[in-house]
């Protein structure tokens, strides 16, 4: 999540880890190239938050704002079909399990699989993002001022290696990776239940190597990167993750167009900031899944009911807006457009920060960890939960229910044993005289002061806002909402000094069962909050081995256990979600209940024109 200390599904392949939840188009007379693409093609899609990273496996970068566009963008050794398989993308390469003990797998790169730039994708990409992700290479971590969240040890940090990302999945590969021609094989320390899904594609490594290390050819630039990383030359390293961590973070299109390659079906011609992002049919893409559509252009407003006017007035012709009863009433009523309504792959949570110098930290206390819990607690116990789901999601889903799992959606096998073993339904009620004798308990005056982040830009996260603000003012809280620097989803990592607790949703990307390692892992991905718990990452490293179904189901109750006891947080609700698309400007719209939503089978979407006239 970025050059701070960590951020908030998915790109071309499947990632283990949860992920952050104007007008155009034209047409030209018709014209059509080789590869069946009509290039008068082109759609609008209305999306609620800005893309900020191409890097969209790092700290930084891991958000749905990002990984939408970035599916479109990259290729990848596999993806989900509709019904939630796991597939192969052999255009792009194949891998298989040549072993399993230890557990070792080969990566084989297709000779269709490639730059945008005419540079072959190949093994130094993988290799660049296993030693990003792996943690291994890091002799440094920024440390941040309490007071302005700067990082008070920005010459360590430029003079060290530090990769803004962390994968405890990856970090099972121990052993660096060896290539051999096209091929790079990884060997795990051990036995790992979800490797399909462990590491994915993700930067072009010539180009970070030309960056870094200032070699202009691309192949000798890549295989200096290759050297560096094998030969764990610290001075070459330190270069390369400044690029990779920072480089490929920006609000609008760069100058250097290398910063936004493409190995996927599009690639991006152009960037606005704040306002659109447009990508074309990539003519230098050679795989399978070619773009169905000449143009997408992801107009950005977070306004849901403004998507829903831009829907009517023809500037947008897809939209996935946050859902309330009048987003709902609003496109039904709207002529000439398809609508579909179900419950997402996203939930709606509050999470805590236990080391910001703010109400939930102990140090706030003098180091007194059970004072501090007390404080969450009560807190915790004011968050109106039934009665956001009652007033705000029940009018679209009448049998929409508290969710009281941090790893399971309601209705899945393991939901009810998980909640049963986690206790986290205390919550299901408002107690603020509960949350009153917990703030006496801990010898705490009122009032109590919480900076809250949640995008402002969203109703219905500003409706659960005021509801959370005057429930907690009950018991002697005092929320107010933290002032946004740059954008929420950014701030969420980088600004961890400034906020307090965060509302915000994670969208699942992958069907893996320790795709909530990365959140609850000290240190880990989308560990925001300081939160550490050494019987917590214990039980990860259980469930990463783990195969058994029952067990797993075990685990990961005892895991809730140990988030509710220690008062991380409370979940909220599965998203209820609402897709509404022009007929006849798009057609072939399948929406995922994973990431990437919407966007999923860009290579079957056609024009409504193009549609009709089969």
């Amino acid at each position: 999540m970025k050059i701070s200390r960590k951020s908030a599904a998915v790109a071309a392949v499947a990632a283990s880890a949860l992920a952050l939840s104007a007008c155009a188009g034209g047409s030209g007379d018709g014209n059509s190239d080789g590869a069946g693409i009509n290039d008068s093609e082109s759609v609008n899609i209305a999306w609620n938050q800005p893309f900020y990273s191409y890097n969209g496996n790092s700290m930084t970068g891991n958000a749905t704002a990002n990984n939408v566009v970035l599916y479109l963008m990259k290729g990848g050794f596999n993806y989900y079909d509709e019904d939630l398989n796991l597939v192969q993308d052999e255009s792009y390469g194949t891998y298989e399990k040549v072993s399993d003990d230890p557990l070792t797998i080969k990566y084989t790169y297709a000779d269709t699989a490639g730059w945008s730039d005419d540079v072959a994708a190949g093994p130094a990409d993988l290799l660049l993002e296993w030693a990003a992700q792996n943690g291994k290479f890091n002799n440094v971590e920024p440390i941040l001022d309490d007071e302005t969240g700067e990082v008070t040890n920005q010459a360590e940090v430029d003079a060290g290696v530090y990769f803004d990302a962390a994968s405890p999945a990856v970090a099972l590969i121990t052993e660096t990776p060896v290539i051999e021609d096209n091929s790079i094989t990884m060997t795990y320390s051990k036995p790992f239940a979800d490797w399909e899904t462990a590491i994915s594609p993700n930067l072009p490594a010539h180009v970070v190597g030309q960056r870094a290390l200032g070699i202009e050819d691309a192949t000798e630039a890549s295989d200096a990167v290759v050297k560096a990383i094998q030969d764990n030359d610290t001075a070459s390293l330190q270069k390369i993750a400044k690029v990779w961590s920072t480089d490929f973070n920006y609000a609008e299109l760069p100058d250097d167009e290398n910063l936004y390659l493409s190995s996927g079906a599009y690639v991006m011609t152009d960037f606005v900031k704040d306002q659109y992002v447009t990508l074309k049919a990539n003519e230098k893409y050679e795989g399978d899944r070619k773009a169905g559509i000449d143009q997408v252009t992801i107009r950005y407003n977070g306004d849901p009911m403004g998507q829903v006017q831009a829907l009517q007035n023809g500037e947008v012709d897809l939209i996935n807006p946050q859902s309330t009863a009048d987003i709902l009433s609003a496109v039904n009523a709207l002529d000439g457009v398809k609508v579909e309504s179900a419950t997402e792959g996203t939930y709606e949570h509050i999470d805590l920060q236990f080391t910001n110098g703010g109400p939930f930290d102990p140090a706030t206390y003098g180091n007194d960890a059970e004072k501090a819990k007390k404080v969450r607690q009560a807190f915790l116990k004011t968050i109106p939960r039934q009665q956001i789901v009652d007033n705000l999601i029940k009018p679209l889903n009448p049998d929409a229910e508290i969710r009281n799992s941090y790893t399971q959606v309601p209705g899945s096998p393991a939901y009810d044993s998980i909640v049963a073993a986690s206790g986290q339904s205390q919550y299901d009620q408002v107690d603020i005289e509960g949350a009153k004798a917990l703030l006496a308990e801990a010898g705490v005056t009122s009032p109590v002061s919480v900076r809250l982040l949640f995008d402002p830009n969203n109703t219905r996260r500003v409706n659960q806002a005021q509801l959370i603000t005057e429930s907690a003012a009950l018991a002697g809280f005092t929320v107010a909402p933290y002032q946004v620097q740059t954008d929420w989803g950014t701030d969420l990592s980088n600004a961890t000094s400034f906020y307090d607790a965060a509302l915000f949703g994670w969208q699942s990307t992958s069907t893996a069962v320790t795709e909530s390692d990365a959140n609850y892992r000290t240190a880990a991905t989308n560990n925001f909050y300081g939160y550490s718990n050494p019987a917590v990452d214990a039980l990860f490293d259980e469930l990463q081995v783990e195969t058994d179904t029952a067990e797993q189901t075990r685990i990961l109750g005892e895991v809730e256990k140990h988030l509710v006891d220690d008062a991380f947080g409370v979940t909220i609700f599965q998203f209820p979600g609402v897709t509404a698309w022009n007929e006849s400007k798009i057609s072939g719209v399948v929406p995922l209940t994973i990431a990437p939503g919407i966007f999923y089978g860009y290579w079957d979407w056609t024009t409504g024109n193009a549609e009709a006239s089969k």
